[in-house]
């Protein structure tokens, strides 16, 4: 009889720890709070809680801190034993002002914001859902702290500290996007990731080379998408949402679609959305020189310029993207978890909106100059392990495999011949991270990683009158780019005020170009060119709390950034009258940063923040004169052209401050306001000095944010300084095609600002109504260094439904 009680004893026990189910809500409103964090240093443990605000806490029995956070909200700190005590049940009090968030960029692990010496800013899904931004681009410009530049409406390239497309990161559910071909000039990749399909999206400001590698000079872009949610009451739980959305600038049309079904071990999300741009309208005030009042069209056999009833529509710019995700989870017990994750984006063609303003003899250049299809894959598998063992307290296994296509079209008017260049980049991946707590106050983070690029370039001249092809010289050479790597971070408190994180990482990178199937269009003195190289890369900083309303971050460190197969192989013309041509002889550039930053908080009304910093680029990777067998121009593309090449040439330094203002006011109301100053010199040829290229001007926004229970309002404006003409990069100031001309017929960027509202209402617990009126004064504006406007005047309506 004994064995009967003792067994049944041991199945409720065991039936408790399976189902303690803690719900968080918040305590004004009673609503869920969903993305909160729960952490715990003893036992090494985090979870979140799912759309329902529930999470299972059964890893958590032995902790007497759990500490649990979510942005917006006051931090609470309990032991499991105080969490029974309000049975399972949370209330979470909202803050004036969040000196701490749970953010994993640093370390690629949950950890306290507290801990980390570097700047890193989160972007939440109610802050994505109030902005209803377009594209990725969009959600990162929002924050007021990226700048993003546009070559045609179908992209958007990140500016973070001075730096650009290759020397910034991509990271998607831990994994980076990065590949052989990210390029020095600006990139679109961005767009492929889905804002509706984005839990959550943070930026790493400064190095990140120690955790991911080459690349991580200017900051780390962190996505996580939507991750399936378990049940947690034994019954299925089914959750998701819909959205249908229309902007009057572009005559937008979109629809998403996100589901959740999970079960007690298996749980499945499923995610499809589609967009329609149609061709982007500019505003009505501002310079006159980004008006283009025609466009070309092939009528007959003949390029026929158009010209446009309204010269504001900027044709061509239309374009459609879809994007699909699926992820399937499945959790046998506590300890493991199992993921993987299918996605899939693809565009339509879609128009270089700049490339469509270059003039040649008092004529357009160009009939056509489009990109393909961009399109995007990736396969991932995840394995997570938690358990206290000698080697590590968490385990991470991210095994990845992306397809990356996209292309380039182009012809010149009246031409017949259509040249077409086409790129396949094939990326594998594996990552293995681990976290060990050696004691309550000091934690170890490290790992391995291996990532391999294939790329395969194809080149072709097709007739458009015969369809007839011919072979063409390919953009870049058939090749493989290898890099191994092994890093480790060490996190240690020193006191409760005090916290210190050192980190080091070595990386051998490897490169084997094979140039042969271009020897017949260009005359390289090689056939061939491997790298075989190694760099380090270290990081220090510290963290200082000297009381609940000051905090003092401070970080210094290195980053590097590998040559990769656009640095040493491609031909393109980078302007007009000079060409790009492959240089095999190249060694990583190096980055040198300094960070100093101060948050203070004054009676809970104010918040003010500073940060500092300083990053020097030596054996910079740039763009020089160059001769190919002894001649310093070609003819190219019909026109007698500058040789140049990207060489180990040079040095530059970037500088500046970010600063931020939060003010707490009465009746629901609150003000914010974020600026950005950046300076960047690049050393010339002939030792002088130029403003760096990425270098944006002077941006920034600000908010009056105005809530409550069932509505949000923001009304922001967003603005840019300007850049004259002394202070374009020497490589932008003959681009009069996409800057304004000043008094003195010089190419500068004018400055320019915009003035908004938001507001999203919840209609009730399933749908929630948006609209926008953005650009309220029509502005006709083009952020530095893009080829094309952003919008005018634009109403933007968005229902969606969440159940």
């Amino acid at each position: 009889m004994k064995k009967y009680v003792l067994l049944g004893y041991c199945l409720v026990c065991s039936t408790m720890l399976l189902c303690q189910t803690l719900t968080i809500i918040h305590k004004d409103s009673a609503m869920p709070i969903i993305g909160a964090t729960l952490l715990s240093s003893s036992p090494q443990v985090t979870a979140v809680t799912n759309a329902n605000g529930q999470v299972d806490i059964s890893a958590f029995a032995k902790s007497d801190k759990i500490e649990i956070r979510s942005l917006g909200f006051q931090s609470i700190i309990a032991s499991y034993t105080e969490l029974q005590r309000l049975d399972y049940k949370l209330q979470m009090e909202p803050a004036n002002f969040n000196l701490e968030n749970v953010v994993v960029s640093a370390t690629r692990w949950r950890q306290s914001s507290a801990k980390v010496p570097s700047k890193i800013i989160s972007i939440r899904p109610e802050e994505i859902a109030l902005q209803n931004p377009q594209t990725a681009a969009d959600l990162l410009g929002n924050s007021g702290k990226v700048f993003i530049q546009k070559s045609q409406q179908g992209g958007g390239s990140p500016m973070i500290r001075g730096f650009a497309t290759n020397r910034l990161i991509y990271v998607v559910d831990g994994v980076r996007m990065n590949t052989a071909i990210f390029r020095g000039g600006n990139l679109q990749n961005v767009i492929n990731l889905d804002p509706f399909a984005t839990e959550r999206a943070e930026v790493l400001f400064g190095p990140g080379s120690v955790i991911y590698g080459s690349d991580a000079i200017g900051g780390v872009m962190n996505f996580q998408t939507l991750r399936p949610q378990l049940s947690l009451s034994g019954e299925t739980h089914v959750s998701g949402k819909a959205v249908l959305r229309y902007a009057s600038a572009n005559q937008e049309k979109t629809g998403h679609f996100d589901l959740n079904v999970g079960w007690n071990k298996w749980a499945l999300v499923t995610s499809f959305s589609a967009w329609d741009y149609d061709h982007l309208r500019q505003g009505r005030f501002g310079p006159d020189d980004y008006l283009k009042d025609y466009f070309i069209q092939r009528q007959n056999d003949n390029d026929v310029t158009i010209n446009q009833e309204d010269p504001l529509l900027q044709i061509p710019s239309a374009y459609a993207q879809q994007n699909v995700m699926q992820k399937v989870r499945f959790q046998p017990n506590e300890h493991w978890n199992l993921e993987y994750a299918f996605h899939y984006s693809t565009t339509s063609p879609y128009g270089r909106y700049d490339r469509h303003n270059r003039i040649r003899n008092g004529a357009p250049r160009y009939g056509e100059w489009n990109y393909g299809p961009q399109q995007w894959m990736m396969n991932q598998l995840s394995v997570d392990h938690q358990s206290e063992l000698a080697a590590y307290d968490q385990l991470s296994i991210r095994l990845a495999h992306q397809a990356f296509g996209e292309s380039r079209i182009s012809r010149n008017l009246h031409a017949t011949t259509r040249e077409v260049r086409e790129e396949m980049v094939t990326a594998y991946s594996a990552n293995l991270d681990f976290t060990k707590a050696l004691d309550s106050s000091h934690t170890l983070y490290y790992g391995v990683e291996w990532v391999q690029n294939d790329v395969r370039s194809l080149g072709f001249d097709e007739n458009i009158i015969t369809d007839e092809r011919a072979d063409g010289p390919d953009r870049y050479p058939q090749a493989d780019w290898r890099t191994m790597a092994v890093y480790v971070n060490d996190d240690y408190q020193l006191s409760p005020q005090w916290h210190i994180q050192a980190g080091l990482r070595y990386t051998q990178f490897m490169l084997d170009a094979d140039f042969r199937s271009n020897l017949d269009f260009y005359p390289f003195p090689f056939e061939e060119a491997r790298i075989n190289d190694g760099a380090f890369s270290g990081s220090v900083g510290t963290v200082w709390r000297p009381n609940d309303s000051w905090v003092i971050q401070a970080n210094a460190g290195t980053a590097f950034r590998a040559p990769n197969v656009d640095d040493i192989g491609k031909v393109f013309d980078s302007e007009p009258g000079t060409v790009t041509v492959p240089n095999p002889n190249l060694k990583a550039e190096y980055a040198y940063n300094l960070d100093l930053g101060f948050t203070k908080v004054f009676g809970n009304r104010l918040k003010l923040e500073l940060t500092g910093f300083y990053t020097q680029l030596q054996n910079a990777l740039v763009r020089r004169n160059y001769q190919l067998n002894g001649q310093d121009s070609i003819t190219y593309d019909g026109v007698l052209s500058q040789v140049q090449a990207i060489q180990n040439a040079a040095k530059a330094n970037v500088y500046g401050l970010q600063a931020g203002l939060e003010v707490k006011l009465p009746a629901g109301f609150r003000f914010s306001s974020d600026w950005n100053v950046q300076i960047g010199e690049e050393e010339l040829d002939d030792g002088t000095t130029s403003p760096s290229r990425h270098a944006a001007p002077a941006f920034g926004v600000s908010r009056i944010h105005f809530e409550t229970d069932r509505l949000q309002l923001q009304c922001y404006a967003i603005y840019q300084a300007e850049q004259s003409h002394e202070n374009l990069a020497e490589s932008e100031k003959g681009k009069d095609e996409i800057y304004a001309l000043d008094a003195d017929g010089n190419t500068y960027a004018p400055a320019w600002y915009t003035l908004n509202i938001k507001a999203m209402y919840r209609l009730n617990e399933t749908f929630r109504l948006s609209t926008g009126l953005e650009n309220l004064t029509d502005q006709r504006y083009r952020p530095y260094s893009s080829g094309i406007s952003g919008g005018g005047r634009n109403f933007i309506m968005s229902l969606t439904a969440i159940f």
